[in-house]
């Protein structure tokens, strides 16, 4: 059994001067304060403290045999996305982040693998950046759950979208620029309480629109975070699809019935959230993600999975790896997992 983390984050452990490089003000810099700790900065602004992890192969390396993980695959951390910048200025950064991804993974390509990001106000640009990328090595994209104001459901992004399914590349949805963030300033509720609203928000905004309806069924498109809220408030979906006409104007079936066209990940980080979600989403379509290395994410990548009661151990070796693997079609690599399974 192959086990594959597929929701991992990296951030370069130094990249140009944005500002001289590419122009604008406020990019992402990093801070490194020593002892393998930095400062993510926004401008002048503290935005997250970090880890070494993020960057160094060796000790992500270290962490997945610790885990029993084979396979990890990153993904930007969402500030770096410059979805509100230039067209221009946004195309190079996702470029230059796409090709520090690559470096990080060239340590242990086999095992490390990285999703690329795309300058996604412009659909074009998008569809372009993520077929170079594609072509180079990355094994999927990740994308924000919205760009301003359009959610999922707009047709630039559903043209996006198709593209990816037309070029057989997974798709990753990250929640990312919360909204309610004037009532949200402390204790991380923006990350505890908009984070899961806005995966909810992209989901049905994809079910309710009629989206899947024009969306091929070759997309693979995965959403974070176990779906946010989606699972628990499933119910209340259908109950007003039910019962209340502007529901369902675009919506021909019930929206459970589209649990059958998307994927989540695992990382909701309670046996019982983990039991809706797989009773809702069906044991194939949950993957293995952690947010590692975070502080919300798992610190013992899979165990919430491998001690799951009542799982089968098929269910558990799909979670961990099985469906992945085809998910983002990988080759498998020699396994340190089984022992930790059973």
């Amino acid at each position: 059994m192959t086990v594959v983390d597929m929701h991992t984050h990296f951030l370069p452990e130094t990249w140009p001067d944005l500002s001289q490089k590419i122009g604008g003000a406020d990019w992402p810099w990093m801070r490194h304060d020593g002892a393998g700790r930095a400062m993510l900065m926004l401008g002048d602004k503290e935005f997250r403290p970090v880890q070494e992890a993020c960057w160094n192969s060796a000790r992500r390396l270290e962490d997945m045999d610790r885990d029993g993980v084979d396979i990890q695959i990153m993904c930007a951390t969402p500030l770096l996305f410059g979805y509100q910048r230039p067209l221009q200025h946004a195309i190079q950064n996702a470029q230059l982040f796409n090709d520090l991804a690559l470096e990080i993974c060239a340590q242990d390509p086999a095992r490390l693998k990285t999703l690329c990001q795309v300058p996604l106000q412009d659909i074009d640009a998008a569809c372009a950046e993520a077929s170079r990328a594609f072509n180079n090595g990355h094994v999927g994209v990740q994308i924000g759950n919205h760009v301003e104001e359009k959610n999922l459901d707009d047709e630039g992004l559903v043209t996006f979208l198709q593209h990816c399914a037309g070029e057989k590349i997974p798709v990753l949805v990250h929640p990312w620029d919360m909204l309610g963030r004037e009532r949200m300033p402390k204790y991380m509720l923006q990350w505890l309480v908009a984070m899961p609203a806005e995966t909810q928000l992209s989901i049905l905004s994809l079910i309710l629109s009629g989206a899947f309806e024009r969306i091929s069924r070759d997309l693979k498109i995965c959403f974070a975070h176990g779906g946010g809220s989606f699972a628990f408030q499933l119910g209340r979906v259908d109950n007003a699809w039910r019962h209340r006409d502007i529901v369902r104007q675009d919506c021909p079936n019930l929206p459970s019935s589209y649990t059958d066209r998307f994927y989540v990940d695992s990382a909701v980080f309670s046996h019982d959230a983990l039991a809706l979600l797989v009773k809702t989403m069906g044991e194939e379509r949950v993957l293995l993600g952690s947010d590692y290395p975070f502080p919300l994410g798992e610190q013992t990548v899979g165990e919430l999975v491998r001690s799951q009661p009542g799982f089968s151990s098929r269910a558990k070796r799909g979670i961990l790896g099985e469906n992945a693997m085809r998910f983002f079609d990988l080759e498998a690599v020699s396994s340190k997992s089984e022992a930790m399974l059973a």
